[in-house]
Formats: C-alpha cells, sequence, structure tokens
C-alpha cells in the first residue's frame, strides 16, 4: 500500500484486512441478536414478575457460568482453534433463542425456564468472549490495532444500538418476545458462519500440558502487571457500581411512564454515544494521555449516571445514557489497547478469559446489584447511588495505580512502528510500581 493510499484509508486501515472484517460481520449479527433479545428477556420478566429484583437476577443468571468456566474458557481459547470455538460458541447462543421462543410459544407463566436459558447463554459466552478477544491481534498487525479496536467497539455499539431498538419495536408490533427471539435465533446463527470465513494465517501456539499452573497462569499475569490490572479492575468496580440497565424497564414504565418502544430507545441512547465516540476515536486516535484520560472518562460515567438517575424526561433520560456510553468507550478503547498489547499471545485466551469475568462482574452482576439495591432504597435512589459510587473508585484507583494513571502514548496510535511486536505503551515513569 503506498503512502498516499495509506493516508486516505487511515481511519479505517483495520477493515483493509479481510479477517478483521469477516469477524466485526460475526460480531455484528452476535450482539444485534442478543441485544434485541435481552430487550424482550427484560420486559417478558418484568411483565411476568414485576419484580426489579427478578430483572437483576436474569443478569445474575448470566453472569454465574463465566464465573465457575473462566479458567476452563480462557485455557480452550489458548489450547484450541479459536476460530473453531467461536463458532460452536455462537451456534449455542442460537440454539439458546430456539428455546426461548418454544417456551414462550408454549405460555411463559414462570420466569424459572428464563432463567435456566439464561445460564445456558452464561455458558456459551463464557467460551465466545475469550476467543474472540484473543482473534481481534491476531487479523490486524500492532500499529493498526488502535484503530482495529476502536473500529470494532463502534461496530459493537451500533448493533447495541440497533438490537435494542428493534427489539422493542417488534416486541410492541406483533406484543409479545416470540418474533423477537426468532429473530435473534437467525442472526446468531449467521454470526456462526460467518466465522467460518476467518482464515488465520499464523501458527498455532505450542499446546501446554494442562495443570494448575498454566491453568491459573492468566490470573498470575494480570496480578503481576500492575497496568493490567488497573485497567480491567477500574472498569469492574466502577461499571458494578454505575450500571443502570437492569433498571431501564422499570424506569421506562414506572419513572417515565412509556412502553416498550421506550424501553428500546433508552436501551439504545448508550450505543449512540459510545458508538459516536468510537468513530471519533478511530480517526482521531489518542496520542497523549492516555492514562489520565481514561480516570476522568470513568469518572464522567459517574457523573452522568447520577444525571440520568433523578431524570424524570424521555429525553433528558436518552442524553444522559449517550453520554454514559461515549464516556465508557474511551476506557474500553484505551483498556483494549493496554491488555492486548501488552500481553503475549500464548497468554491471551487466559487473560481475557480473566477479563471477562472483569467485564461480566460489571455488567451482569452489576444488573443484580442494580436490582436488590432497587429492591432495598428504590430504583432512583440505587442508579445515583452507583454514580457516586463510580466517582468515588475513580479517584480510589488514580491514587493507587500511579502507573495507570502515568500511561502516556498508546502503541498503534496509527503512527508507523518500526518493530511492532516492540510496540507498547508509554509510560512518564516518575511513579514506581
Amino acid at each position: 500500500m503506498t503512502n498516499s493510499g495509506t493516508s486516505r484509508h487511515s481511519g479505517r486501515i483495520a477493515f483493509t484486512y479481510p479477517d478483521f472484517s469477516y469477524l466485526q460481520v460475526a460480531r455484528f449479527c452476535s450482539v444485534i441478536g442478543t441485544e434485541m433479545q435481552s430487550v424482550a428477556v427484560g420486559w417478558q420478566v418484568y411483565a411476568i414478575t414485576n419484580s426489579a429484583l427478578d430483572l437483576g437476577l436474569v443478569g445474575l443468571a448470566q453472569f454465574l457460568p463465566g464465573i465457575l468456566l473462566f479458567l476452563i474458557s480462557g485455557h480452550t481459547a489458548d489450547r484450541y482453534n479459536r476460530c473453531k470455538v467461536l463458532m460452536l460458541s455462537y451456534g449455542g447462543l442460537s440454539l439458546c433463542s430456539a428455546l426461548l421462543l418454544a417456551i414462550t410459544l408454549h405460555g411463559a407463566r414462570s420466569v424459572y425456564p428464563i432463567y435456566g436459558v439464561m445460564l445456558l447463554i452464561g455458558i456459551a459466552r463464557s467460551f465466545s468472549g475469550p476467543s474472540g478477544r484473543a482473534l481481534l491481534p491476531l487479523v490486524v498487525p500492532e500499529e493498526h490495532f488502535q484503530n482495529a479496536v476502536a473500529w470494532g467497539s463502534s461496530i459493537f455499539q451500533t448493533a447495541t444500538i440497533l438490537g435494542p431498538a428493534a427489539g422493542g419495536l417488534v416486541y410492541a408490533l406483533f406484543r409479545g418476545p416470540a418474533v423477537v427471539y426468532g429473530m435473534a435465533m437467525v442472526a446468531t446463527a449467521g454470526a456462526s458462519l460467518a466465522i467460518v470465513r476467518v482464515k488465520l494465517s499464523s501458527k498455532p501456539a505450542a499446546r501446554e500440558n494442562v495443570s494448575w499452573k498454566t491453568v491459573l497462569a492468566g490470573l498470575r499475569y494480570i496480578w503481576e502487571h500492575q497496568i493490567v490490572l488497573g485497567a480491567v479492575s477500574l472498569d469492574l468496580f466502577a461499571v458494578l457500581l454505575g450500571g443502570a440497565v437492569a433498571l431501564l424497564p422499570v424506569y421506562a414504565k414506572d419513572v417515565l411512564h412509556t412502553g416498550p418502544w421506550g424501553l428500546g430507545l433508552l436501551r439504545c441512547a448508550p450505543g449512540i454515544g459510545a458508538g459516536a465516540m468510537a468513530i471519533l476515536l478511530a480517526h482521531r486516535p489518542l496520542r497523549r494521555k492516555a492514562g489520565p484520560t481514561m480516570l476522568w472518562c470513568v469518572g464522567g460515567f459517574g457523573v452522568f449516571t447520577i444525571l440520568f438517575g433523578v431524570s424524570h424526561n424521555l429525553a433528558l433520560s436518552m442524553v444522559a445514557l449517550a453520554l454514559v456510553g461515549a464516556s465508557d468507550m474511551v476506557s474500553v478503547v484505551i483498556r483494549g489497547v493496554l491488555v492486548q498489547l501488552q500481553t503475549p499471545d500464548e497468554m491471551r485466551g487466559r487473560v481475557n478469559a480473566v477479563e471477562m469475568i472483569f467485564i461480566g462482574a460489571s455488567n451482569e452482576f452489576g444488573q443484580f446489584e442494580s436490582g436488590v439495591t432497587a429492591a432495598w432504597l428504590g430504583s432512583v435512589p440505587a442508579v445515583i447511588l452507583g454514580g457516586v459510587g463510580s466517582i468515588v473508585v475513580t479517584v480510589l484507583w488514580a491514587t493507587f495505580f500511579p502507573r495507570l494513571r502515568n500511561v502516556d502514548h498508546l502503541a498503534g496510535a496509527g503512527e508507523t512502528v518500526a518493530n511492532p511486536r516492540s510496540a507498547t505503551p508509554t509510560i512518564n515513569d516518575s511513579t514506581s510500581a
């Protein structure tokens, strides 16, 4: 590629690699299907029980398998063909949508069968997460990795915009979740087929003997690297406390007095903000002060969560959620580059499996925490308290993780790196670890 060609396509350079494009098609299909489905499940469960706690249990059911299986799923991603693992996982998600469709067609009067399917979804996601995340550094070279992370996040957020909006609309038009589950089944099956087109040119890593040492290597690696530990744990605690997604059905019905279509709009609002920010970062990559930027944006995540909590207007609530998504996206891109490029490929499956636990805890377990807090205090106080907690966590992490706070440059910010395999984030190391 010529210099003029590189300059002309620099904002979307990741798409010049076919495997990256196929991987993103698969991810888009998977996410849009599961996001449509999440709206239907949330509204269906709340219609059956009228309980915020039961909405929290939906998140807990998806989170528990990841906790129990992360050591196995991470080792699987490093030991076996990641494309095949991902293909089977997406196939499992399609089967789960089919089960939800069958439960609905037979008349869902209890939430327990739905919780059972949520557990199966959690199992499939516990394997798809580490394998999918570990694939990305293999399809794009390091000098273009930040661009790939930004576009990957943008595609993910586009799916989170379209999925909930479509799910809420279809639910309202067809007066029930059956059609939504059928569409989710087709979408995730399409994701499984798209992965077949990804052809990795890299040689598979040498297989290690299975032992406690190799299985626990991801945990040990994260613990020994302060930047990686700080980045993933910051996301865990900030989003765990500040997550309001589980309570959106409550807000839609009882606070904002809207219906499934309004819930769909609320669910897609964070994706609109995050998607716009991801596109901006793809064209204007972060070049300086990555650590401080990450911390400020996580703090902003807490502030905008509080704004959403106090809002009683649908438009203002959507704006607040969009700003929540935009703030979180900056953290996602920085964390994605830091973790992936600081981890050797033979360790990425296990490290990503541990990171998925952190992400899962901040999302699914965060939904459970929000549901419990809302049951105790009420929905509005629960959201406000969570936003305050995110701000407190940001201040604490800025204090206790000085190396994370002092990260300056990110590798792969669009510049040419002479030796890509040696490219790592640059740190103003005025503070020792």
